[in-house]
């Protein structure tokens, strides 16, 4: 029952990431909703100390307003966080055999490529590099913090 439940959330983030793949950035933008609800630009001190450098441009609040740097930012963080979930459902749906985890991670890697690809066929939208190794980050990320819940929890039950 429980890989089920795994499958169903894995098909619903493949499900999703296709869709959100196929959006123009006008169709995705953030920065309207941000303008309504971060109306006082809370933080906005300490986002104008932060400059990060992503596909050859440096991104800050100073390049680019605080709204557009903040949608920036929930935008990568989701790319982590949705694909550290995806290798985490991948994991949970491969059957049990010595390296799941770096198949969870080679599948993952091929769904993020795949993704980047899918984006560039959309209008208005790049597909980069650096995505993907953000990508990879998240899911490598979970994994690993996976694994090692996994293997102190293995280590209680010894106990």
């Amino acid at each position: 029952m429980k890989k089920l439940i795994y499958l169903l959330v894995l098909i619903c983030i493949l499900v999703g990431l296709y869709s959100s793949s196929g959006m123009t950035y006008e169709q995705q933008s953030l920065v309207p909703q941000l303008q309504e609800k971060l109306s006082g630009k809370p933080l906005d001190q300490t986002l104008s100390n932060l400059k990060i450098p992503y596909w050859g441009i440096t991104v800050s609040v100073e390049e680019r307003g605080y709204y557009y740097f903040v949608e920036f930012l929930l935008r990568k963080g989701a790319h982590f966080f949705i694909f550290g979930l995806l290798a985490s459902m991948i994991y949970l749906v491969l059957p049990k055999f010595t390296f799941r985890w770096i198949t969870a991670a080679g599948l993952t890697l091929f769904v993020a490529i795949v993704d980047e690809y899918h984006q560039s066929l959309t209008g208005g939208r790049t597909a980069t590099l650096q995505d993907v190794a953000l990508d990879m980050a998240g899911a490598l990320t979970f994994l690993i913090i996976f694994r090692v819940c996994l293997l102190f929890g293995k280590r209680k039950k010894i106990r």
